[in-house]
């Protein structure tokens, strides 16, 4: 079904990968523009961001980049300005950009909760507040965050400032779709399950002593599907709720996790 996005725009925040691979983020934006969408690529690594472009543009899409740090709100402004000013209108928000830090409320200090917050939970803020006017003047728009199942079950970590920061997406995302919807903007949520993406090779790996080869067994052993997810996993979810098919689908948690919550493991 080529061309689901065909005529939109889109901003794909957190758009570069952290490593080699295929990140959350970088996936969703090839994949829009490959079904059409012209695409804002913006990463606080404008390097990364550049590398997505690439890969974009080679396969004929349309890509432009920005680098911006989404949890101050000028760069935010200026990321939306400069969508604007090269596209003229944004139609998909997809505010994938999360950071982890491993520990329990005692072992965590109160910076890297704070950084956390900033980070998974403001900058979703902060995208919607400089994005909703646009797509109300418009007349409509489709924002797609991205949470975990953190959100929801522990996920055999102490991960207490991800964990809490991601729930909170979930409540950002069901007041912005109820509050929005009559103006033909939905928002939903994907909470992916466990995903092999560059991104768990950092935090996520201290918890099991810095063994990579470990960490990746005991992952894909927690999955009814004997596996990990991969970032295509998630980006098709996104490409579905950024869709017109998903016409009538607004402030839904979408899970993306191979059955892991409906286990008791």
């Amino acid at each position: 079904m080529a061309g689901r996005l065909s005529g939109k725009v889109a901003i794909v925040t957190g758009a570069g990968s952290r490593g080699p691979g295929w990140g959350n983020g970088k996936a969703t934006a090839v994949l829009f523009a490959r079904e059409g969408a012209r695409i804002l690529a913006v990463d606080a690594n404008l390097a990364a961001a550049e590398e997505t472009r690439a890969m974009i543009e080679s396969n004929g899409g349309e890509c432009s980049t920005f680098a911006a740090d989404v949890s101050r709100a000028a760069e935010v402004e200026a990321m939306v300005a400069a969508c604007i000013e090269r596209y003229g209108r944004v139609d998909v928000l997809h505010n994938n950009v999360g950071i982890g830090a491993l520990g329990g409320p005692v072992e965590l200090n109160e910076e890297d909760w704070d950084r956390l917050f900033n980070v998974n939970v403001k900058s979703v803020f902060l995208t919607c507040k400089y994005v909703l006017p646009i797509m109300e003047r418009q007349g409509g728009g489709s924002i797609v965050n991205i949470s975990s199942i953190g959100a929801i079950r522990d996920i055999g970590v102490p991960y207490v400032a991800y964990a809490a920061s991601k729930a909170a997406v979930l409540q950002v995302t069901q007041s912005i779709g109820v509050q929005y919807a009559a103006k033909g903007i939905r928002c939903n949520v994907i909470l992916p399950g466990l995903i092999d993406t560059p991104h768990i090779r950092g935090p996520m790996q201290e918890a099991y002593g810095g063994d990579v080869d470990k960490m990746v067994a005991v992952r894909d052993a927690k999955s009814p599907t004997g596996k990990m997810g991969t970032a295509w996993d998630v980006a098709h979810a996104a490409l579905f709720l950024a869709s017109d098919e998903a016409a009538y689908v607004n402030a839904i948690q979408l899970v993306v996790d191979g059955g892991i919550t409906a286990t008791i493991r």
